[in-house]
């Protein structure tokens, strides 16, 4: 069974390392390329569910979508330092350069100076800017304008393009060695993460009524069947359950069904084998009658039970913030200030950066909050709002909470 890796980077740059990559048996592609590097957490997360794994032609689009909070899957980078750096170097002393004295972005100063040494050059000339979260492309710009004539090499297509009217630029391209240390690297973690999700997941529900059963068995990619007294057999694997329950924090379906029946519970057991599963459901379900009406249990090997708490099926505005912050793993104050929010709107859509406000809180923590939320029913996606600059657009969520 083969993997897809996507490759996500500038547009010059993602068929060169795909082609590397797909020389791998077993290994396919899916090219991803940009624009500007500052639209490469959109582009993961509208390509999340088609990947499984991430490899990004630099470290700055990596980091980008990894302070995002996109990185669902497991990602790596290739790394431009050493064998891609000393063939930079030639290419330069070919054209007549200086290369004792340049100008060096995004790259590790110590890795830099690890690579000079090596070749035996010097290194007191060379000024580099190692890349930080805050680094910008004008940022970078600004600072290869201040190097006072020393020739430039840079990681990033924006400032390749903003300098070379102006000065002598190099733009690193990864070298084919650099590409497959790099996918090698996630290879080993992205097949890790396959084979885990590949584990069964077996669900044994007690509903009083059929309704949306089997849509939600479907949602869940798996197959729904009768079983012993009345209880139904819901069959699935550990990557979609993972993904529906937000990582196994909650388990939606869990409430719309109890919206139509009175007692609803379930128990998932995850096991290497369908008799492991089975055996872990069972326990589950156990425990999940033992909860009350209206449950969810997911038991995993070594004794370890996790409590999907669902709300009631009283109306919205009624439900218990206790409970509803178990469910979702937020704080009751937290979600107090989310109502407040909400209602301060007077019901409309907000932006994560409204959110994040309201809150005084960091939009990639906002993201999070309403990811969560997401899932357990309690907010909707309707839609994304441009804000006006390179960054990503706004996405703009009605909280129904």
């Amino acid at each position: 069974m083969g993997i897809v890796i996507g490759v996500v980077g500038p547009h010059d740059l993602v068929d060169d390392v795909a082609a590397t990559c797909e020389e791998q048996p077993g290994v396919s592609t899916l090219r991803l390329d940009y624009d500007h590097e500052s639209q490469a957490p959109a582009i993961v997360e509208a390509h999340a569910n088609a990947v499984e794994g991430w490899l990004f032609t630099g470290i700055v689009p990596y980091m980008l979508a990894r302070d995002a909070d996109m990185l669902s899957r497991p990602a790596a980078f290739v790394d431009y330092s050493g064998a891609t750096l000393l063939s930079a170097l030639v290419r330069l002393q070919h054209d007549g350069q200086d290369i004792t004295a340049l100008s060096i972005d995004t790259l590790a100063p110590a890795d830099v100076t690890a690579t000079f040494t090596e070749a035996g050059l010097p290194t007191d000339r060379l000024r580099t800017l190692g890349y930080r979260p805050e680094m910008t492309s004008k940022k970078a710009i600004a600072f290869h304008r201040r190097g006072a004539g020393h020739p430039v090499i840079t990681c990033l297509s924006s400032v390749h393009e903003a300098l070379r009217g102006d000065m002598h630029v190099l733009r690193l391209a990864p070298s084919v060695h650099s590409v497959r240390v790099a996918l090698r690297q996630l290879l080993l973690t992205a097949e890790g993460q396959a084979q885990e999700d590949a584990q069964i997941a077996l669900g044994l529900v007690e509903v009083d009524g059929e309704e949306g059963l089997l849509r939600e068995a479907t949602a869940l990619g798996g197959t729904l069947a009768g079983f012993r007294g009345g209880t139904h057999l819901l069959v699935t694997t550990r990557g979609p359950l993972y993904d529906a329950t937000g990582g196994f924090t909650g388990l939606p379906m869990l409430g719309r069904l109890a919206s139509a029946s009175r007692v609803v519970r379930v128990g998932f057991g995850l096991g290497r084998s369908a008799a492991e599963a089975e055996s872990l459901a069972r326990r589950a379900l156990a425990r999940a009658r033992r909860i009350g009406e209206v449950a969810a249990v997911l038991s995993l090997r070594a004794d370890t039970d996790i409590v999907l708490e669902s709300v009631t099926s009283m109306p919205a505005g009624e439900q218990n913030l206790s409970v509803l912050a178990r469910r979702v793993g937020l704080s009751v104050p937290t979600l107090e200030r989310l109502l407040e929010a909400r209602d301060a709107a007077g019901g409309e859509p907000l932006t994560t950066r409204e959110i994040a406000e309201r809150l005084a809180v960091q939009q990639r923590t906002a993201r999070r909050m309403l990811h969560r939320l997401e899932l357990a029913g309690l907010a909707e996606r309707t839609g994304n709002l441009t804000s006006g600059s390179s960054g990503r657009p706004l996405t703009l969520y009605k909280l129904t909470l």
